[in-house]
């Protein structure tokens, strides 16, 4: 019988691999302080961390408080983020949310997810990966990488992300959310990426499902 027929098993086996694999975990997104990785965040869906950690330094230099930025004009903070996906959209939310943030908030980013949930451009993705990497709050958010691999490892049915994000909280410790679903990512690009492993290939997948022989269609 497999090791790992249940999910609880396939857990405790992903939850230690992985942490044997990336004992550290520093966070991909260049920043400053937790304004700086809220708008680093923001710019970053839709686009490749590299891209964002391109634009980002030029921008700070302009702004790197609510304050300045709220100053900045969205013609202005667009030239900044041009090559990221959906910039002209994403430059209106980063003056409207630090124009909020000064006004409503004393100057400081919120620190609950209601809160960051209302600014513009911050879905609950993106207050997930402030309140754990800015906050230390556990949270587990869910990208891309973190989708598919959840998927491919029998954790979720993939029906959407609010789905896998609750399946995934059910199955690991609370206090290791943070940690992990930057290691699940750090995974998901290295080795069980989306061309390169189809559920057969990389070494979790073999562990997991020695007997899996059809590639995993996963769901977006």
């Amino acid at each position: 019988m497999n090791a790992y027929a249940t999910a609880a098993a396939r857990a405790a086996f992903v939850d230690r691999r992985l942490a044997e694999l990336y004992p550290r975990t520093p966070i991909p997104l260049a920043h400053r302080d937790a304004f700086t990785l809220l708008v680093a965040v923001v710019l970053s869906a839709q686009c490749t961390d590299a891209r964002v950690n391109l634009v980002t330094p030029a921008l700070f230099a302009r702004a790197a408080t609510p304050a300045e930025m709220a100053r900045v004009p969205v013609a202005e903070i667009l030239g900044h983020i041009r090559s990221c996906g959906l910039a002209p959209r994403k430059a209106a939310a980063i003056a409207e949310l630090s124009r909020l943030i000064t006004e409503g908030h004393g100057g400081a980013v919120p620190r609950t997810f209601a809160e960051l949930e209302a600014l513009p451009g911050v879905g609950h993705k993106t207050a997930s990966v402030v309140m754990a990497q800015a906050w230390g709050v556990p949270a587990f958010p869910v990208d891309t990488h973190i989708h598919r691999l959840a998927q491919r490892w029998g954790f979720t049915n993939g029906r959407n992300v609010e789905q896998t994000e609750a399946d995934l909280k059910a199955l690991f410790p609370r206090e290791h959310w943070n940690a992990l679903h930057l290691r699940i990512i750090f995974y998901g690009r290295e080795h069980c990426t989306a061309r390169g492993c189809d559920g057969t290939g990389c070494e979790i997948c073999r562990t997991l499902f020695p007997a899996r022989k059809r590639a995993v269609r996963t769901r977006k």
